[in-house]
């Protein structure tokens, strides 16, 4: 459980299997968050398996109503 976060750069274990995303896109990712274990690193990573999508409106208009009960 990670909150809604935005961040500059996701991480990816290889490009072969990473689906087409624009550089400085917005999108919508299934991703885990990585934390190593001296604290120093918090990473989102996009997985083999992950999902990612354009985000659009719909999604802002989601988030903007969730702030108001979270």
């Amino acid at each position: 459980r990670s909150p809604l976060v935005s961040r500059e750069y996701l991480w990816v274990p290889n490009t072969c299997g990473c689906p087409p995303l624009q550089e400085g896109g917005d999108y919508l990712l299934m991703a885990w968050r990585h934390v190593n274990h001296e604290q120093t690193l918090n990473r989102i990573l996009l997985p083999p398996d992950g999902y990612a999508r354009p985000w659009t409106p719909r999604e802002e208009q989601l988030v903007r109503g969730a702030a108001g009960s979270c």
